[in-house]
């Protein structure tokens, strides 16, 4: 039998609750994605506009914390934010 040692007991205990805080902030961010990408393509502009806020909200917070890079939040925000000012700017020149 190998021999334990405290501090690795730790560190895996540790490892697993990061894991599991990841897991959560990960498929929420996928989720805020997906709703914001549906209102766009759904041509919805004034939900668009208001889900994106809480988008870049949401995945600064990630980025603070680690579970993602933060030049990723910045070009997932930044192509998001295009896409919401394309939909702007084609709903400004069909009305």
């Amino acid at each position: 039998m190998a021999k334990r040692i405290k501090s690795g007991i730790k560190q895996h205990r540790q490892s697993l609750k990061r894991r599991d805080r990841n897991t959560i902030v990960k498929s929420d961010l996928k989720t805020q994605v997906k709703k914001i990408t549906t209102f766009i393509d759904n041509n919805d502009l004034k939900a668009a506009e208001g889900l994106l806020k809480e988008t870049e909200t949401k995945l600064k917070k990630a980025a603070s914390k680690g579970v993602i890079k933060k030049k990723t939040a910045s070009r997932k925000t930044g192509r998001l934010a295009k896409r919401v000012s394309r939909l702007a700017k084609t709903a400004q020149a069909t009305a």
